[in-house]
């Protein structure tokens, strides 16, 4: 397994570094001047030029790069054009946002998709496969934003003033709050990376409400966070349903399976025990795919359910010519694919030990 994890790191370094390179000339490559673009009516001749030459826009590009190299190899991203933060700073505060949200999505997806992928492959060509069927293709055809504003609209006004309400924005309700978890435990003196390490935890309401038993900020974070999950989580819901009813009919057709069923034994042993294992590997990869991409950033959720998370901050990076948010909020965004990727080559090993010896 060693060896196995060796491998799979070392293939992750030239991707990262490839990564960084191409954003860092694409971040260039957008049309129009981010003196302007930031500045906007302030932006004369000579404030531009101070502009420039103040963030290194002046020099070479390969220069730029090396700079930018030598810059985040201490650990520092930069600091933000448009908001004069550091951009940890800014990740620090938007991104638990998308975690949070990329993190309930899935688990919706998941406890949803597999049993649903399961039964309908069990009950291959009955009312309940094409009625899980019809579903995951609607899940997959319907809109995000369009999903996220009808539920907005049922659950906060259809159904407003009803046990099954749900406010439709936001992460919180007016008056509550969700202590930060250096003022719960009595260590505000900290500083550096672990109040920043604490300060993100803290920014996920549902996991720092629920270690310091703050049960009524818990329920009134979870709830906020119902539907943008659900509008959020209906897509790769879909997939990973439709992903394995497919992989599970395909096992269900391999000799050791027929052989279990020549033994005697019960069909749902067969399924659950013999065939599941196996046709879960590709589902482990769909599951993977979907959680790098939700946690690139969802624009249009964020959006509909004003949630100011990765996506929204990245559009208004692009939009804003911030080149040093841009990269840092990708480079961010593409160390945590490399390693989910790097848990999914995992998961493969434990699910099948003939992954490990390759």
């Amino acid at each position: 397994m060693s060896r196995f994890l060796a491998r799979r790191l070392l293939v992750t370094i030239p991707v990262l570094f490839g990564i960084v390179f191409i954003v860092f000339a694409l971040a260039r490559l957008i049309p129009g001047d981010p003196c302007r673009a930031v500045l906007g009516e302030r932006a004369t001749d000579a404030v531009c030029d101070d502009f420039i030459q103040r963030y290194g826009l002046d020099q070479p590009i390969p220069v730029q790069f090396g700079l930018y190299l030598g810059q985040i190899a201490t650990g520092d991203l930069g600091e933000s054009i448009k908001h004069s933060r550091p951009v940890t700073t800014l990740l620090v505060e938007r991104l638990p946002t998308t975690v949070e949200l990329t993190v309930w999505a899935l688990v919706f997806a998941i406890v949803l998709g597999i049993p649903l992928g399961l039964l309908s492959a069990y009950w291959r060509n009955s009312p309940i496969d094409l009625g899980t069927m019809v579903f995951a293709n609607f899940g997959v055809s319907i809109p995000v934003f369009v999903l996220g504003l009808l539920l907005a609209f049922l659950f906060a006004i259809v159904f407003k003033d009803s046990p099954i309400s749900l406010p439709p924005s936001g992460r919180l309700s007016s008056g509550v709050f969700v202590e930060p978890l250096v003022e719960v435990w009595g260590i505000e003196d900290l500083d550096g990376l672990p109040r920043g390490v604490l300060d993100f935890f803290s920014g996920i309401y549902t996991f720092s409400a629920l270690i310091t038993g703050q049960w009524e900020a818990w329920i009134d974070a979870a709830r906020h966070l119902i539907l943008p999950a659900v509008a959020l989580g209906t897509i790769p819901l879909a997939i990973v349903a439709r992903i394995t009813r497919s992989s599970l009919l395909e096992v269900l057709g391999l000799d050791y399976v027929r052989t279990a069923r020549a033994k005697g034994l019960r069909e749902r042993t067969v399924v659950m025990r013999h065939a599941a294992r196996n046709a879960l590997l590709p589902v482990v990869t769909i599951i993977g795919l979907q959680l790098g991409a939700l946690l690139s950033g969802a624009v249009l959720t964020e959006t509909v359910f004003n949630l100011a998370g990765v996506g929204r901050t990245m559009f208004e990076a692009i939009t804003g010519r911030d080149y040093i948010v841009i990269q840092g909020f990708t480079l961010i965004i593409a160390v945590t694919y490399v390693l989910v990727n790097l848990v999914v080559d995992i998961s493969y090993g434990i699910l099948d030990p003939r992954v490990r010896a390759r």
